[in-house]
């Protein structure tokens, strides 16, 4: 059985000077969820290493480089789901917490399989999960561009993975910090089943990314694996999805795949989305910043 992996770093603008960080983060979240699958670790596993990875670093819209809310709090949003039973957790507009992805896995498979703001952070608490101070998690380069209300144009909105294991098994992820300035609580697409991510063994396994109030109505992470249907290379899907939603809505976004069989694929209608797969087939990462 073949084994692959994607990663995305948000669809965005990514300015020149941010092309290196963002290729190297990506590039080293690739090979963090490439090492668990080498290994015989779960899909869900390598997924959950992968964010973790992208989470930690400051060039990503998620934990450690997350934007701010309106009121100047860092506010996170992360959802795991597999595709054998659909199995998933999530957890929303959590404040404390490095690995929101971390939270949403040890959730998986249990019941309630949402929480959000206290109740996450009780959950995670509870379970031993690592937390910190919530000021932590806020970066003095966002804090600065709060107080100053400038517009943040090469942050990105979400990170996800997707990832096909040894066994067969599907999964998808997503971490978030958000929209700079949103209303305190608010709750994006990210932890959405069907909008931010989804994964079906039969199908394939979708992570999306863009602006959620969007991507929500047209269920994107869904339609994306209802398009690869009768075959079709989840390059062509992915394509597939992103023009429903343009038809129907406005707002960017984009999305990344993978099928039963570990094809790979991506796509974005926003100027920019940071990306990088890795499948039997290769013999090294392919990381972008853009599909040509």
């Amino acid at each position: 059985m073949t084994i692959s992996i994607i990663v995305h770093g948000g669809a965005k603008t990514i300015s020149e000077d941010k092309i290196e960080a963002n290729n190297a983060g990506c590039l080293a979240a690739v090979e963090a969820g490439w090492k668990v699958l080498k290994n015989g670790g779960t899909a869900p596993e390598a997924v959950e290493a992968a964010v973790r990875v992208l989470e930690a670093d400051q060039t990503f819209n998620a934990s450690m480089g997350a934007v701010l809310n309106n009121q100047g709090e860092v506010e996170l949003d992360a959802a795991i789901m597999e595709g054998a039973n659909f199995g998933w957790g999530g957890v929303a507009a959590v404040q404390g917490i490095p690995h929101p992805i971390s939270v949403a896995h040890k959730i998986m498979g249990k019941k309630p399989m949402f929480l959000v703001s206290h109740g996450a952070e009780r959950f995670a608490k509870e379970h031993g999960i690592e937390m910190c101070p919530k000021e932590d998690l806020v970066a003095e380069e966002l804090r600065e561009e709060w107080e100053e209300e400038k517009e943040v144009t090469d942050r990105p909105n979400t990170v996800g993975c997707v990832a096909l294991d040894s066994q067969g098994l599907l999964a998808a992820g997503t971490s978030t910090g958000g929209l700079m300035n949103q209303f305190q609580g608010r709750v994006g697409d990210s932890a959405i089943i069907g909008s931010g991510l989804f994964a079906d063994n039969n199908n394939g396994a979708c992570s999306t990314t863009g602006d959620g109030e969007s991507i929500i109505p047209v269920v994107l992470a869904k339609t994306a694996i209802d398009f690869l249907a009768g075959n079709r290379h989840p390059d062509e899907a992915a394509q597939m999805a992103i023009e429903t939603l343009k038809s129907k809505v406005a707002g960017e976004a984009g999305c990344i795949l993978i099928d039963p069989q570990g094809r790979v694929g991506w796509a974005h209608n926003s100027s920019d989305m940071a990306c990088a797969y890795m499948t039997d087939s290769h013999e090294k990462p392919a990381v972008f910043t853009k599909k040509n």
